[in-house]
């Protein structure tokens, strides 16, 4: 980080700080981008600068019960799936997931780089759902469990 103030982050502090991200449980799913909140010590609200390449989704589709999120489209298009329904996103949109939120991802179905910043909560308890997936995440400080949304039994690494 900057010299000059810790909470300053840099152009160069953000690039050079930025990884590559694949959700686990989406093969179309790869951003590049940064958690600028983190690195600049914030500890409750996340703020990241993301890159979605051609043909690549953000996440799994997924909603979340205690935090709430948002997304500002920066450059590019996007297709946006909301609660079972498409979207189309351009530079300047702003979306935003009020808990509890319904579903959603984010597509890049363009052959542009599409950049924007998302952001939200960061709380020490949370449950996310993956309806597709019929998975239930249940975050407990950093403990983090699996349960299948059918039943509510514990998903197993196999899948059983």
């Amino acid at each position: 980080m900057s010299a000059d103030y810790p909470h300053i982050l840099r152009k160069s502090d953000i690039e050079s700080n930025a990884f590559s991200f694949s959700h686990p449980w989406n093969p179309k799913s790869e951003i590049v981008g940064t958690m600028m909140g983190r690195l600049a010590g914030l500890k409750r609200t996340g703020v990241s600068l993301v890159k979605l390449p051609p043909g690549k989704e953000s996440f799994a589709y997924h909603m979340h019960h205690r935090e709430e999120e948002w997304i500002y489209i920066l450059a590019g298009t996007a297709v946006t799936t909301i609660d079972g329904s498409e979207y189309t996103l351009r530079t300047g949109d702003f979306v935003a997931f009020p808990t509890p939120s319904v579903a959603h991802i984010m597509a890049n179905r363009t052959d542009q780089e599409l950049i924007y910043m998302m952001g939200g909560e960061n709380l020490a308890h949370e449950v996310a759902d993956f309806p597709e997936l019929d998975r239930r995440m249940v975050k407990l400080d950093d403990e983090l469990s699996i349960y299948r949304l059918s039943d509510g039994k514990p998903f197993a690494a196999d899948g059983a």
